[in-house]
């Protein structure tokens, strides 16, 4: 359970012990993701950076798959470090992507992190100048059924950290009062990669409501996530 400051959780080694391979088994789906977004908005980025890389393996992917891109990892947790040294070719640094930024990257990815972040609308505030593009996943863990259960909503914040919770609407609210505007936003379909046998009797029922209305039904029943490129206002 989160204790005061909440990077303190990253940092001296609770979120390690609890998720001790850092969701790598993930990394393939949120890459084809970040690439399948970028690429039907016809972006060809030299400069990527991932703020709350984790075990950097999202960022060796996309880096094989454009190599003449030049890729580079923050993290603050000293845990996620170990895995680093496999992923050839890329850059990595251990610490804050905002204590010091010198560099405007063509794409900053932000996958799964603004949830975990204290102050999110200060931390996307102070990003916007270092990024043309943003390519977000945020988890939309606040649904009518995760507030009546409850449990879920627990689980996410005793377990990996989630100290905010969204829902579609208020995920794309908060980056336009940070500066941001909208370029696509759609659902991950995360709900066909249930991995329980609960999971996959609640994802048969997520299937027949979203085929209703996904926004409703996503309202309603949870179990999506959002997958968001977005760049800095200019006006």
């Amino acid at each position: 359970m989160i204790q005061g400051d909440p990077a303190s959780f990253y940092l001296d080694g609770q979120y390690e012990q609890l998720n001790p391979t850092w969701d790598v088994k993930d990394s393939q789906w949120k890459a084809a993701m970040v690439s399948g977004v970028l690429e039907r908005n016809r972006l060809q980025p030299t400069t990527v950076a991932e703020v709350g890389c984790g075990a950097g393996e999202v960022l060796a992917l996309l880096a094989q798959r454009w190599p003449q891109t030049h890729c580079h990892g923050w993290d603050i947790a000293p845990g996620a470090a170990r895995f680093w040294h496999a992923h050839r070719g890329v850059g990595f640094t251990q610490g804050d992507f905002l204590a010091a930024p010198t560099t405007v990257f063509d794409v900053v990815l932000l996958l799964d992190v603004i949830e975990h972040v204290a102050n999110p609308h200060d931390f996307l505030n102070r990003l916007r100048p270092w990024a043309r593009h943003l390519v977000l996943h945020i988890p939309l863990d606040l649904s009518v059924a995760s507030v009546l259960r409850e449990t879920p909503l627990l689980s996410q914040r005793r377990g990996v950290g989630h100290i905010h919770y969204f829902t579609r609407g208020l995920a794309l609210d908060l980056l336009a009062e940070c500066g941001y505007e909208i370029v696509e936003c759609t659902y991950s379909g995360a709900h066909l990669r249930p991995r329980t046998g609960f999971g996959r009797l609640a994802s048969l029922m997520r299937r027949i409501v979203f085929g209703f209305s996904r926004d409703v039904g996503v309202r309603l029943l949870g179990g999506d996530t959002l997958v968001v490129l977005a760049r800095p206002k200019t006006d």
